[in-house]
């Protein structure tokens, strides 16, 4: 019996309209457009506008799209997985919410959280639950509103990150194709550098909090700078390693796009020049969980069947790791 893999049978993303640039930003904090790009490459970024809009307007969103271009019955969605940092509630899971929105009526679902290397979680998880057989199709989400826990005062974290979110549809292959190794780490003890201080059960939520600015991003810049280039770089070296890939067999890196900087040395370790990189932070910043399926979603006319990628990513926590795909499809 030939072996089960996961593949991606299907790719849509999702930003909302409005773009923050960095002359806009410049208005609102001490910083420049050259400041901006020369340290981070990020132009501009979206932000989803609007009361009571969270992140399952722009999972719903991708998700949508995702079953009209493939013509996929609804009903044959058997798991939602979403990857999210910024969930519309503390509970119910944002995943419910999108599967009632978009009418995934047979789908049970839940919300993963590991920052930025989330995506990358779901996607391995829900690979897992193909492979064994217990189910045949699965949808997984990444998607944040990162602009709902950025304090835009603070120069060090508004300039990086921006709204927006994709989704994948999985299907089993039994050709060879789709998702064939991963590779994933966390080390809590990164958590000191990159975290929300207040909003949880350890720090719940009081007038003093909130005036405090606790229920913001709080970074460390260099010290995750530092972690990121070395881990992200080092994780993806060591799945091509593993499964015996050089830098002329990989068709594509999918990085997670939190540096222009750390992609970049992410690349030179992999031995992979610039236009085997996906790149698009210069338009959207960090989207946290949304930043790998927006690149598969915009690069998606041009990867082909049997193409070698490598997702890699690095998040708070830490988390850190990276997928080895072999693409499953030709796009129509």
């Amino acid at each position: 019996m030939a072996k089960i893999t996961a593949a991606i049978t299907a790719v849509h993303g999702y930003v909302p309209e409005y773009v923050l640039n960095n002359s806009e930003l410049a208005q609102m904090v001490d910083t420049t457009d050259e400041w901006i790009t020369s340290r981070t490459g990020i132009r501009e970024r979206r932000i989803l506008k609007g009361e009571g809009k969270g992140t399952s307007v722009m999972g719903i969103a991708a998700v949508q799209g995702l079953l009209k271009k493939t013509n996929t019955n609804p009903d044959s969605i058997e798991l939602l997985i979403c990857a999210t940092t910024t969930p519309d509630m503390q509970f119910p899971a944002t995943a419910n919410i999108i599967c009632d929105m978009a009418g995934l009526k047979h789908a049970w679902g839940y919300d993963l959280q590991a920052a930025c290397s989330g995506f990358l979680y779901a996607l391995t998880t829900a690979s897992r639950m193909i492979e064994s057989g217990s189910i045949r199709r699965a949808i997984v989400v990444g998607a944040d509103k990162m602009s709902s826990i950025i304090d835009y005062t603070d120069r060090s974290t508004c300039v990086i990150f921006g709204d927006g979110g994709g989704a994948v549809l999985l299907e089993p292959n039994t050709h060879g194709l789709g998702i064939l190794d991963c590779i994933m780490y966390s080390d809590g003890a990164g958590r000191i550098h990159l975290h929300q201080k207040a909003g949880g059960s350890a720090m719940p939520a009081s007038k003093e909090t909130v005036e405090k600015k606790l229920h913001y991003v709080y970074q460390e810049g260099q010290a995750v700078y530092k972690f990121a280039v070395s881990r992200m770089a080092d994780v993806g070296y060591e799945i091509m390693t593993k499964n015996g890939l050089g830098p002329e067999d990989i068709a594509w890196l999918v990085p997670h796009q939190a540096n222009k900087r750390i992609i970049d040395a992410t690349a030179h370790k992999m031995g992979l020049p610039d236009n085997k990189v996906m790149i698009n932070i210069q338009k959207y910043g960090n989207t946290t969980n949304g930043t790998i399926p927006l690149c598969l979603w915009e690069w998606e006319k041009q990867l082909h069947k049997g193409d070698n990628l490598i997702l890699a990513a690095f998040g708070g926590g830490f988390t850190w790791g990276a997928v080895y795909i072999k693409w499953a499809y030709d796009t129509k």
